[in-house]
This record gives C-alpha cells, structure tokens and sequence, in this order.
C-alpha cells in the first residue's frame, strides 16, 4: 500500500509540475494536451489510475492513458478522436462519453440519468443482446465503421449482488456478448479486447438499487491503432 501511495505521489506531482509551468496547458482542449503528455508519462499516469481511482481501479481509463503518443503525432490523434467521441454522443444521447488523453471512454450504464433504460443493458442475470441493446451497438457500429483505424477495449462489469464467482462469469459472458455482436457486424476482431471484472471496478458503492444499476454495465475504450499511430506521425512531420 505505501509503495503505491508513493507511486501515485510521484507521478501525480510529476504532472503537476509540467502543467504548472505552462498556462497554455491549462486553457489546452483536448487536441492540444495530446501534443503535451508524452508516451513516457502516458504510461506512468495510465498505470496509476488502472491501478488505482478513488480508491477504485479503473482498468479502462488505464488503458487509454497508457496508450498515449504525445507530441505532435498525439495533437492529430486527439483531434480524430474528439470529432469520434462528438459522433458517438450525436448517435447515442445516452451514452456516457468522455475523451481522455488520445482515447475515449464510452460507459453504458442500465439507467440513463432520466431513469429510462440506457442502450445497452441486460435483465438481471442474463447476458443476451436485447433489441434496445441491438439499436445502440448498431448505431455504436457506425462509428466504428466511419473511424476504422482504432482498437476498441470492451469491459464487463456487475453488481456486488451474489458470489464473486458468479459475477466475473457474468461480466464476460456480457462482455463476450456485445464483443461477438461487434464482429458479426463486420468489425475486425483484432480491433477488439474483451475483459470482465465482475464486481471488482464499481463505479459508486453498491449501497443502493441505484447505485447497483450504475454499476451494471459495459464500458469501451477507444484507442489508435498502430496505422493511425504511423499516419498521424507522418501527417505532424509534414506540418513541421
């Protein structure tokens, strides 16, 4: 525990550091702070929020950030990925987006903020793909279509009700689930990741019915892929 309270101290000042010195930085979107975190300290932040947000991990956002470029090459990538993250919410109102580094977090949880059902759920205990579930993955799809050149990270996550057996097999049942729909829609599976955590990455403690129901759900992280890495490379260096 002290060793990554230390850790996290570390790279937390670290990046303090480099965003103190520079006010540009502060004001920065998120096209330009892609141009200021290098791969190096991706990785470090990535690692400690994997590990470690809020107390709680958050393996998804790890992934993005420690899949960081930086640099000129990173201002590119950061800008295909806001006009990606302004189409998934234009597509999907009740998704949950949020750009992140050179990436993109997209959660579905079960509720939408308004109570009605969000657009990819499951009843309890199952993990088949409804037809509301199916009318966000297709729409989900054609932004996937539309920016080909990205992986695409997809967790399952439950509850805290029953056994912690029982809810990792869940999580990637539901997880294999929406994965498995992705690619007879055509994606690539070598663009696709499928983990399951169960119980274990809440989002907010499982203290109410609310609650339980944020915390059942599907998130995707979105990131470049190795040609989008070398075309967004070639693109900053004919700039310069």
């Amino acid at each position: 525990m002290k060793q990554l309270v230390g850790k996290t101290f570390v790279a937390i000042a670290g990046l303090a550091m480099l965003c103190a010195g520079c006010e540009t930085t502060k004001k920065a979107n998120n096209k330009q702070k892609g141009a200021v975190v290098g791969a190096a300290s991706g990785a470090v932040i990535g690692g400690v929020i994997g590990n470690n947000v809020g107390n709680k991990k958050n393996t998804a956002l790890g992934a993005i950030l420690g899949a960081v470029v930086g640099g000129a090459a990173g201002a590119v990538i950061g800008n295909s990925m806001d006009k990606q993250a302004e189409a998934i919410q234009n597509e999907i109102p009740g998704a949950e987006v949020t750009r992140v580094g050179e990436g993109i977090n997209v959660t579905f949880n079960e509720k939408n903020p308004d109570g009605s059902k969000a657009g990819v759920y499951f009843a309890t205990n199952m993990s088949n793909i409804n037809s509301n579930s199916k009318l966000a993955l297709d729409k989900l799809l054609k932004v996937f279509n539309e920016y080909p050149e990205t992986n695409i990270l997809i967790e399952g996550h439950t509850d805290d009700v029953g056994t912690d057996t029982y809810n990792e097999g869940l999580s990637q049942k539901r997880a294999a689930a929406v994965g498995n729909y992705l690619k007879s829609a055509g994606i690539a599976s070598s663009r696709l990741t499928i983990k399951w955590y169960g119980e274990g990455q809440p989002k907010v403690d499982n203290t109410s019915d609310a609650n339980r129901a944020e915390n059942r759900r599907v998130e995707f992280a979105i990131t470049a892929n190795d040609k989008m890495k070398q075309e967004a490379a070639k693109e900053a260096a004919n700039k310069n």
